[in-house]
């Protein structure tokens, strides 16, 4: 069999798929404490898995990018899912810091397959007046699938021990591994084509031309901003709240879970269907999103992460998260229109790259460190992380003036509807 999937029908295969990527990527978050007390870590090293895991993940993303622009998209995908779900497993059975370290990277080399290649696939289905849309709901899986690994980790852990918690999140991935095999995928561009040729391979020069593009840089920038504060408190949220309220951390897990879940799927498909009614109107109604939710969550965390309430403290990190999560399909959606179909692979492949690279591989290790050298203050430490947000949102707000200043006729044609030179 090798008939094609509808556009729906691949995008809640694809959506499914990201829900368990970022399940078996955010348990880890979950079972931190114990884990660390099973190997003698302190914040710094605890830190580093996830710096492990970023390394496996950015620096494998361009070769993805690379193999994803020129052969099939459905078998690295499906061997992504594979090597990510073996490593997650792997984990709950190592023996010693080195070996985590080594599977969390194999999380992040499977992941990364996946990562840099569904978004370009959903945008070969959904033509462009949907693709924004489409892409939230494909994102929507991050904050579930977050959730999901908050609280099967918390729980398992709590009840069986936190090695168990790798097993329940990694043998689903082994099942549904090949899930796409029998299907044929869309074919690059089919989407956005006006005649019934599709985009050749792309060069050198297509890679350069990605490098130059303005727009597509300070997306990409501020995606870099928003990552470094979002990875960091993804990671230390829970500990956080057990360090400067007292809360124990099953209580911290499952308030994070149920936080993503709520904030995070009503944020993400709201800030997505607002973004796409705001583009039909000016170029810039995409970037006006990004920069309006970002500025409007900086005072909300900082008052966050000072609150001497707990309650308080829970309540702004609600609001925060949901206007954060408001941006999760926009920024993926202008990273894939900045730039012409036959590179979308690429283009994606090195937002990764540059988002982990200079956002979230190192931010949990760094903020693990400086609370160290602060004689343990999480809380002081973490105040790094608004910051890094109002750098996101001014990034996007530059993007923003520069699109405003396109004709309407321009904003019709997306980037993404020109073949490259």
């Amino acid at each position: 069999m090798n008939r094609k999937l509808s556009p729906l029908a691949l995008l809640i295969i694809l959506t499914g798929l990201n829900l368990f990527n970022y399940l078996d990527r955010y348990v880890l978050n979950a079972v931190r404490t114990p884990m660390a007390a099973a190997f003698g870590l302190g914040y710094g090293d605890s830190g580093r898995l996830f710096t492990a895991f970023m390394l496996g993940y950015f620096l494998t993303s361009p070769f993805f990018g690379y193999l994803g622009d020129r052969y099939s998209r459905k078998v690295l995908i499906s061997l992504g899912i594979l090597v990510w779900s073996l490593g997650t497993i792997l984990t709950g059975l190592a023996g010693s810091f080195a070996a985590l370290l080594v599977f969390r990277g194999m999380v992040g080399v499977g992941e990364a397959s996946y990562a840099t290649l569904s978004p370009g696939l959903i945008s070969d289905a959904w033509s462009p007046d949907k693709r924004n849309n489409a892409l939230t709901v494909f994102y929507v899986a991050i904050p579930v699938g977050s959730a999901m690994g908050y609280m099967l980790g918390g729980e398992v852990a709590a009840h069986w021990g936190w090695q168990y918690a790798f097993y329940w999140a990694g043998v689903p991935g082994l099942l549904l591994a090949l899930i796409l095999l029998p299907f044929r995928e869309p074919a690059r561009g089919e989407s956005d084509a006006a005649s019934g040729e599709g985009p050749g391979k792309p060069g050198l020069w297509d890679i350069f031309r990605i490098l130059v593009n303005g727009e597509y840089l300070l997306v990409v920038w501020g995606y870099v901003a928003y990552t470094f504060a979002l990875g960091a408190f993804a990671f230390w949220g829970p500990t956080f709240l057990q360090k400067a309220h007292g809360l124990p951390l099953d209580k911290a897990d499952n308030f994070f879970g149920m936080v993503l879940i709520a904030a995070g799927v009503v944020g993400s498909l709201l800030g997505g269907f607002i973004a796409t009614r705001w583009q039909k109107g000016t170029p810039a109604g995409y970037a006006l999103l990004l920069c309006t939710s970002i500025f409007a969550a900086v005072p909300l965390s900082f008052c966050a992460l000072l609150a001497e309430s707990t309650a308080l403290s829970m309540a702004l990190l609600a609001g925060s998260i949901f206007l954060i999560f408001f941006s999760t399909g926009p920024v993926n959606t202008l990273i894939i229109e900045a730039v012409p179909v036959n590179v979308r692979s690429s283009a994606m492949a090195i937002s990764i790259f540059m988002i982990h690279l200079f956002g979230d591989m190192y931010s949990p290790e760094v903020i693990g460190r400086m609370a160290d050298r602060m004689g343990g203050d999480l809380q002081r430490a973490i105040l790094v992380l608004p910051a890094s947000l109002m750098a996101a949102a001014i990034l996007w707000l530059l993007l923003a003036l520069k699109q405003r200043g396109k004709s309407p006729c321009a904003a019709k044609e997306h980037p993404s509807m020109r073949m490259s030179a």
